[in-house]
């Protein structure tokens, strides 16, 4: 059945279940776990399978949970994703359903989609006599870290026979009620880095017996750019960002090593290669400018999202179908990064964004104030059911 057919059956069903869906994100919030922490959250996840029937596997990749709706019908394999992991913030929002944890907060909302998700089972679950095919529901845990828990979904056999894949994302920055999409090359690669800058300490009155690795690490913050700004294509898109420095104890001692960690970030394996190589050379060449040692070690973390167009033509389709032309959104590409996108190494996929802005703010992902509108669960309940319906459809 195609999603236009079913389009008033699903909303009813999601406006039916919205309060409790509610509920549920407001519970997961008010108790955020880190990534691979998500014991609670998977057992919220377990007990509203386990309420509406659907079968499920827990432990996967760690703390991640698979359900799969299987009509019965022969059919493609359709998976939906939501990420389940919190933030190290202190919440700021006041909120009385606030983070009962100290510095942890679902900053993200990864607590919505979790809701979402739960939502979208439920809703197929009902209208599974009407479909054919197999649906997979990934609840991932650890997204937000380096050490990516799709992965591990992935080695436990998350994408066994999926034929496509479905990912979404709130998004603060676009109006509740619209969807938007990005062809091609939507989010960035994002690759770690941490450099020590190893020398020789000694008393700040007398440098000159000493290697001083501050002065190395601060002459790497500065050169690395210019591999960015003067070695690469500025027509390409990529970034490189410090963000933590560590080393020195006292103001009158030069100290044995300074630590650097970064990130870097591109729509290209070629840039990333690149770049990779570029920072190698500024470490050799401040290693023997300024007689210090500099180290490099490198983690190749997630390549770049890009959509699928089969994928994100009959997804978009699906919800231009139920809510209009003007619900659809064309965004920019962006270099943030998303593990989903090693789920779109594999098989067929896109990532949908859900506009959740909550009217007269102007919140920001992974802030300590961020507040999106809670009528973005229902939204993204119908138009991922939607979504789903079409791309079992044997047109797709």
């Amino acid at each position: 059945m195609t999603s236009n057919h079913i389009g008033p059956r699903i909303e009813a069903i999601a406006g039916e279940i919205e309060p409790a869906l509610i509920d549920i994100r407001r519970d997961l919030h008010a108790h955020p776990e880190l990534a691979h922490e998500e014991v609670r959250t998977s057992g919220v996840v377990v007990r509203e399978l386990a309420r509406i029937g659907v079968p499920h596997r827990t432990k996967v990749g760690g703390t991640g949970v698979m359900a799969t709706i299987d009509t019965g019908r022969p059919g493609p394999t359709v998976l939906l994703r939501a990420d389940m992991d919190a933030l190290p913030i202190q919440e700021q929002t006041g909120l009385p359903y606030a983070s009962t944890i100290p510095g942890k907060m679902h900053a993200c909302g990864h607590d919505l989609h979790t809701a979402t998700l739960i939502g979208v089972a439920e809703v197929l679950q009902r209208i599974a006599p009407d479909l054919s095919g197999r649906i997979e529901l990934m609840f991932q845990p650890a997204e937000e870290v380096s050490d990516s828990g799709a992965a591990k979904m992935m080695r436990d056999g998350a994408l066994e026979g999926v034929d496509l894949a479905l990912g979404f994302h709130n998004y603060p920055g676009e109006p509740v009620g619209r969807f938007s999409f990005v062809p091609g090359v939507a989010g960035g690669s994002s690759d770690e880095f941490i450099i020590t800058v190893s020398g020789r300490s000694g008393h700040a009155a007398r440098p000159h017996l000493t290697a001083d690795p501050i002065v190395g690490a601060a002459t790497l913050v500065l050169q690395l750019q210019t591999i960015v700004s003067r070695e690469m294509n500025p027509m390409r898109p990529i970034v490189l960002t410090i963000g933590v420095i560590e080393g020195g104890l006292a103001p009158n001692i030069i100290p044995d090593a300074v630590r650097l960690r970064g990130t870097v970030r591109t729509h290209l394996d070629a840039d990333r290669t690149a770049m990779e190589a570029a920072i190698r050379r500024h470490c050799e060449g401040v290693s023997t400018s300024l007689r210090v040692e500099c180290r490099l070690d490198w983690e190749r973390g997630t390549p770049p999202l890009v959509s699928d167009e089969r994928v994100m033509r009959a997804t978009m389709r699906a919800v231009e179908n139920h809510f209009g032309r003007e619900a659809l959104l064309e965004a920019s590409p962006s270099l943030g990064a998303e593990d989903f996108a090693l789920i779109g190494e594999k098989v067929p996929a896109f990532q949908l964004g859900i506009g959740s802005m909550t009217p007269g703010r102007r919140d920001e992902l992974h802030n300590s104030d961020y507040q999106p509108d809670e009528r973005a669960i229902r939204n993204g309940v119908v138009a991922l059911s939607l979504a789903a319906c079409e791309l079992l459809s044997p047109s797709v």
